[in-house]
């Protein structure tokens, strides 16, 4: 049912139940993501895609619009939240970008840029998360993970279904973790799914992280931005 929402006081005509963030990229408007997948159900973990809606700050990637909904996302005070929460995310990890294998391809990077980030307001925490190498394809650079879940909602034992992988701890004690038994059956292209749906450079596929380029830096040819509104570059 075609519905009518307003963004940053422009009329907007869409589908009711569409989620906001996806619904403001078709219309230009561009809500930085971290944990958010287009077609995938929401995790609301990031925080980082904050906006107004009818008065109220929320995630927008858990938000279904409806009809008569008004969204504010292009103010001062928004852009703030969301800038600050991507230096948080900075400074609770190690993220040593020159050296990192997915520069030019990390999302977290990337949104940096787009926020306008030149450094964290926040003390750097410097956490020693030790490596988690154990897999036979995969290992695990903690320093590096910003929690977003994705890993462990989207990447699945295709026999069992069971996760691979999961946080464990809480607070400043939290971690991931990978089932190695289950990581090791994992098929080459599923080894591959999930470096890639990592947003940082926490999975990496053994074999290839230092020894060969792992990929183009795709977000030198396009920004995280304009992916984000169409025109995505393989």
């Amino acid at each position: 049912m075609s519905i009518q929402i307003t963004i940053d006081g422009q009329p907007v005509v869409t589908e009711a139940g569409e989620n906001l963030v996806d619904v403001a990229a078709q219309n230009s408007v561009y809500i930085p993501t971290l944990c958010y997948l287009k077609g995938k159900p929401c995790l609301g973990t990031c925080r980082v895609c904050s906006v107004r809606v009818n008065g109220h700050i929320t995630a927008a990637c858990s938000v279904p619009v409806t009809e008569g909904m008004q969204v504010e996302v292009d103010t001062a005070e928004l852009a703030d939240m969301r800038k600050a929460l991507i230096e948080s995310l900075f400074s609770e990890g190690n993220h040593n970008c020159p050296s990192c294998e997915k520069s030019g391809r990390c999302e977290l990077q990337a949104t940096g840029y787009e926020v306008g980030m030149v450094v964290s307001r926040f003390p750097y925490r410097f956490p020693l998360r030790p490596r988690e190498v154990a897999a036979d394809h995969i290992w695990l650079e903690r320093d590096r993970c910003i929690f977003c879940q994705r890993c462990v909602e989207f990447i699945r034992d295709r026999q069992t279904d069971q996760k691979i992988f999961a946080i464990k701890g809480r607070g400043t004690a939290a971690q991931i973790e990978v089932n190695t038994e289950l990581a090791n059956r994992m098929p080459p292209e599923q080894v591959r799914e999930a470096a890639d749906i990592c947003p940082v450079g926490c999975i990496i596929e053994k074999g290839v992280g230092f020894n060969d380029p792992i990929g183009r830096r795709k977000f030198e040819l396009q920004s995280v931005r304009e992916r984000a509104l169409g025109e995505e570059e393989s």
